[in-house]
């Protein structure tokens, strides 16, 4: 295979890997999003349970009921304290696609600018060539013939 047929292949291979990266990115926010929505559910649950309670400053509870309000408040503070940290895990998961986004745009942008390169090598060869041929034509009309003519 030639260079520029390998260096051609190289450029589709990273426009891959980079679309690949921007997928993976874009699927890792939409989860981040998604947890980030169910961690707001769970706080306002949470916060209108306590405020519900909060209304009835006046208002007797048995024992046994305030235990199971304090029960369940604690298992709901729970699962957003887990839910934080799923939050936590997808906002890492979006930092890391965001650096493979990185990485797979500076790596395509290193081999367009090579290709740039090659391209413009071989049309400056081209270009000497043509001249060099165009020189050679020129001496050979202009030299005296070997027979005085």
């Amino acid at each position: 295979m030639n260079q520029p047929n390998a260096l051609a292949v190289a450029v589709e291979m990273a426009t891959r890997q980079r679309d690949e990266a921007r997928r993976v990115l874009q699927h890792a926010m939409g989860a981040q999003r998604a947890a980030q929505d169910q961690l707001q559910v769970l706080q306002g649950y949470a916060q209108e349970t306590e405020t519900r309670w909060g209304m009835r400053p006046q208002a007797t509870v048995a024992p046994e009921v305030m235990f199971h309000h304090y029960h369940f408040m604690g298992r709901l503070q729970h699962a957003a304290g887990l839910q934080t940290g799923v939050v936590g895990d997808h906002a890492q998961r979006v930092a890391q696609a965001q650096q493979q986004l990185r990485d797979a745009e500076v790596r395509l942008a290193s081999l367009r600018k090579l290709a740039e390169k090659r391209q413009m090598e071989a049309r400056q060869a081209q270009a000497r060539r043509e001249q060099k041929m165009t020189d050679e034509r020129a001496a050979l009309q202009h030299r005296p013939s070997p027979h005085g003519h």
